[in-house]
C-alpha cells in the first residue's frame, strides 16, 4: 500500500520542506513531541512500523514508514503517513540533504579508543570561540549520526561528528552524508576484530575516513608518533599542507608532554601547563588532539587551557569517584585489548596501599578472543594487587584461586561485591559496555 506521500530519492526536497517546518525528527516513540516526524525503523528484534499509530496519537506531525501494518491507517491518518522504500535510507538521505545546507567546518572523529572523550574535549575547546554542535552522548552509528546531523541548527559555526564502526565499509558510508572537511583517527587497535576480520581490517576500516578526505581535498589531524596512521596518510598521498600533527615530536604543529601529576593527567602544551580531570596517561593524545584543533582554528591558548581544565569526564569514562574511603577508577564504557592494556598499565603506576582490580570481558574479538583474554589476565599476574576479579565468558578459563575470582555475570559480581567491606582501597573497574560493571556501585 502507498500512503499519501511516497518519496523517491530525487524527491527528498519535499520531505525536507516538511522537516523544516516540523519540531524535529525522532526514531523513538518515547521522545515524541508535538510536531515531530517519526521515522519507523526496523531491526533484527523490532519493527517500529508497528508503533506508527502510537507516534501519531502522541502528537507526531508525520510518520515515515516502509510498511503499512494496519490498512485503516490510510483513511484514519490521511496526509500524515509518508511511505518509503526504506525508512533508514530515507533518514540518511534527509540528513545528507540537511548537511548540504551548512558551510561551516565539519570535523569527523573515529578510532578504536578515545573517540567520545576526544570529541567532548574538542567540542569544549571549540565552544569557547564558536557556536559548536557535537554528537550527543554516543550517537555514533548509522542511526545516531543522521539524527545528529538533523539536530544541527542554522546558527551552528562548527560541527564535530563522532563515527563508530565494527565492520569494513561503515566509515565510508557515514562519510557519504557527513561530508567531513576535517578528520581525526584517534588510534587503531584490537577492537571489533571479529567484524573487521582482524587487525589489518581494523586499520583499513578506520582509515576509510582518510580515503574520503584525500579524495575530497580535506585535512587530517594526527598524532605525530602514530606510525600506523602516518603510513596510511602517506598511502593516500595527502599533501603536507593537509596534515596537522600533534604530539611529543618537536616537528609537531602542536607540541606537548606529560606533566608530573600523579592523580590526574597533567600536560604541558606549547609551554603551557594544563591540569586535567582525566585519569590515565592514555588520555594524553586525546587532550593533545583537542589543543591542536583549537590552535589550528585560532582559539586562544588561555581558552584552550580553561576548556580542557574544566572538562569533567562522565558516562563511565576515565572517571575518579570517591565512595566512602575508597577511590574508584571507573572506565566501564568500553573495552578492547588496546584500551584494557592501557588502563592496566596506568593502574600499575598508581601509588596505593591496597589495590583491587575488576575487569570485564572484551566483546567482538572473534577468533582472537581466547588469546586476548588470557593475555590480559597474564598482564596482571606480576602486579601487586590485593584482589583480582574477572567477569564474563571471556575469562571462563580462570580457576578461582588465591587473589583471583571469576564471575559469569555482573549480577553475580554485584551480589559478592555488596557483601565486601573494602576499606581504603583503590579500585579499577574496566570492561565492555555489555558488562555494565558500573551497576555494582548502585544500590
Amino acid at each position: 500500500m502507498r500512503g499519501d506521500f511516497y518519496f523517491q530519492p530525487m524527491q527528498i526536497e519535499k520531505l525536507y520542506a516538511l522537516f523544516k517546518s516540523s519540531a524535529g525528527v525522532t526514531t523513538d516513540t518515547r521522545s515524541i513531541a508535538a510536531g515531530t516526524i517519526f521515522f519507523a525503523l526496523k531491526g533484527e528484534k523490532f519493527n517500529a512500523n508497528e508503533f506508527a499509530e502510537e507516534a501519531l496519537k502522541k502528537g507526531a506531525a508525520y510518520v515515515v514508514v516502509d510498511e503499512i501494518t494496519q490498512a485503516e491507517w490510510i483513511k484514519k491518518y490521511a496526509g500524515q503517513i509518508i511511505q518509503v522504500e526504506d525508512s533508514l535510507k530515507t533518514l540518511q538521505q534527509l540528513a545528507a540533504y540537511h548537511r548540504q545546507q551548512f558551510e561551516c567546518p565539519v570535523l569527523a572523529i573515529t578510532g578504536s579508543n578515545g573517540k567520545t572523550t576526544t570529541k567532548e574535549l574538542i567540542a569544549a575547546v571549540l565552544s569557547s570561540k564558536y557556536k559548536t554542535y557535537a554528537t550527543k552522548g554516543n550517537l555514533n552509528n548509522h542511526i545516531g549520526i543522521p539524527l545528529t546531523l538533523l539536530s544541527m541548527k542554522a546558527e551552528v559555526e562548527f560541527a564535530v561528528i563522532e563515527m563508530g564502526a565494527n565492520h569494513r565499509g561503515e566509515i565510508a558510508s557515514y562519510c557519504e552524508y557527513v561530508c567531513p572537511d576535517f578528520g581525526i583517527i584517534t588510534n587503531v587497535g584490537m577492537a571489533h576484530t571479529e567484524g573487521f576480520g582482524g587487525f589489518d581490517g581494523v586499520v583499513k576500516g578506520k582509515t576509510e575516513l582518510y580515503a574520503y578526505l584525500a579524495s575530497s581535498g580535506g585535512k587530517v589531524f594526527v598524532c605525530a608518533e602514530n606510525e600506523i596512521l602516518q603510513e596510511r596518510i602517506n598511502h593516500y598521498k595527502f599533501p603536507n599542507t593537509a596534515v596537522v600533527s600533534y604530539g611529543k615530536s618537536s616537528a609537531a604543529f602542536c607540541k606537548g608532554e606529560i606533566g608530573n601529576s600523579k592523580e590526574f593527567l597533567s600536560v604541558i602544551i606549547d609551554g603551557e601547563a594544563i591540569q586535567t580531570n582525566l585519569v590515565g596517561h592514555y588520555n594524553f593524545e586525546n587532550v593533545m588532539s583537542a589543543a591542536c584543533v583549537g590552535k589550528y582554528f585560532g582559539v586562544e591558548q588561555n581558552r584552550i587551557k580553561s576548556a580542557i581544565e574544566n572538562y569533567i569526564p562522565s558516562n563511565n569514562r576515565s572517571q575518579k569517584i570517591t565512595v566512602g574511603n575508597n577511590t574508584i577508577i571507573l572506565d566501564a564504557y568500553n573495552a578492547n585489548p588496546s584500551s584494557m592494556k592501557a588502563a592496566i598499565e596506568n593502574f600499575d603506576k598508581i601509588t596505593a596501599d591496597k589495590k583491587v582490580m575488576i575487569l570485564g570481558e572484551m566483546m567482538e574479538l572473534g577468533e582472537c578472543s581466547a588469546a586476548e583474554h588470557r593475555r590480559i589476565k597474564e598482564m596482571t599476574d606480576s602486579m601487586k594487587i590485593a584482589q583480582r576479579i574477572f567477569v564474563g565468558a571471556g575469562f571462563a578459563f580462570l580457576k578461582q584461586a588465591g587473589d583471583v575470582l571469576h564471575f559469569s555475570t555482573t549480577d553475580e559480581l554485584k551480589k559478592w561485591y555488596e557483601k565486601q567491606r573494602f576499606e581504603h582501597c583503590t579500585i579499577l573497574i574496566k570492561g565492555s559496555r555489555k558488562n555494565q560493571l558500573e551497576k555494582i556501585l548502585t544500590d
